[in-house]
């Protein structure tokens, strides 16, 4: 049973990335956010769930649609918003912008902009694990279409050779940029990909936190363990067009509308009231201060200054992430 808190924890945290995801979609239309940036509204279920099921030094490694992980991570809304405007007091000082947020304290080391590149990172961050022989175990998020990246098969075979701590979490949304998965791939049960492999495979409803949390936590007991690497599909869908330069035309609007009834949101404030664990007033105050905190990272990222030009040359080489008690 997921403790009652936890469960109000949960609310908070996919409400505050919407409403800030909300806010960078106004703010980039507005030309004040540059780059490439991918909203994750839609599956905020998922990073919630899956992640809020590890314990605090468990390293997590991310895609390019990293705003919900990160957040989900316990990251900070002001720093996050000012990464993405580009402003010296970023989490990466600016430098990573939308798609390569990362905070070591919190062992979130970022979002990769490459199709499936989190999958190898997070094999090599197991091994590590294994190697120093800690009770750690990592968590890789990625989409659909990198189960047909040639890295996927390699990060998945070496992880299963070595038997590493590791939990492969495939985000399904049925769409890579604008490509239907039935076009894409000849299995599109992602989840049975993990039979290849000798290792176990699972589906969730990605739009319902509290069974992925379940889920998550049962993966993260066993992984924990020692029985070897997993493979958790989550079946979502994302509001949004791959990245804000994207309208999505190539979605039905049926099919639009059937996934907007299955919202995370709201379907987890129903079933908080409907168990008794919250009440309506005390979901609408959490909206009001996740609105609050939404404001203060907005007006903190636009009166933040842009970093130096000193800041060209600084952090280009690092024998390791400064502040890592591992390394």
């Amino acid at each position: 049973m997921i403790p009652a808190a936890d469960q109000i924890e949960m609310y908070r945290l996919m409400l505050l990335i919407r409403r800030l995801e909300e806010r960078v979609a106004e703010t980039y239309s507005e030309q004040r956010i540059g780059g490439f940036t991918h909203l994750y509204i839609g599956q905020e279920a998922v990073a919630v769930g899956a992640i809020t099921a590890l314990n605090h030094d468990d390293p997590v490694i991310d895609t390019y649609r990293d705003h919900g992980h990160f957040l989900a991570r316990g990251g900070d809304p002001n720093r996050f918003l000012a990464e993405l405007f580009g402003r010296d007091t970023g989490i990466c000082r600016g430098k990573g912008g939308s798609m390569h947020l990362a905070d070591v304290e919190r062992y979130f080391y970022g979002g990769t902009g490459i199709v499936g590149a989190s999958i190898p990172i997070a094999t090599g961050l197991a091994l590590a694990c294994q190697v120093r022989g800690d009770d750690r175990i990592v968590m890789s998020f990625f989409g659909d279409g990198a189960t047909n990246q040639g890295v996927w098969h390699e990060g998945l075979n070496f992880a299963k050779l070595w038997n590493l701590p590791v939990v492969f979490v495939c985000e399904n949304n049925f769409y890579g940029i604008g490509t239907d998965v039935r076009l894409a791939s000849s299995l599109t049960e992602v989840y049975k990909k993990a039979a290849g492999y000798g290792m176990p495979g699972f589906q969730v409803d990605g739009m319902d936190v509290l069974a992925v949390r379940q889920l998550c936590e049962e993966v993260v007991r066993t992984v924990r363990g020692g029985s070897g690497p997993v493979l958790v599909e989550a079946i979502c869908y994302r509001y949004q067009g791959h990245s804000m330069t994207d309208p999505g035309r190539y979605r039905a609007r049926a099919e639009e509308e059937l996934w907007r009834r299955r919202d995370p949101i709201p379907r987890l404030a129903k079933t908080l009231q409907a168990d008794g664990v919250a009440s309506a007033e005390r979901l609408a105050e959490i909206e009001r201060e996740v609105e609050q905190v939404t404001e203060a990272a907005v007006a903190f990222a636009e009166s933040s200054p842009p970093p130096p030009l000193s800041a060209l040359y600084e952090h280009v080489f690092a024998e390791r992430f400064p502040g890592d008690p591992h390394a």
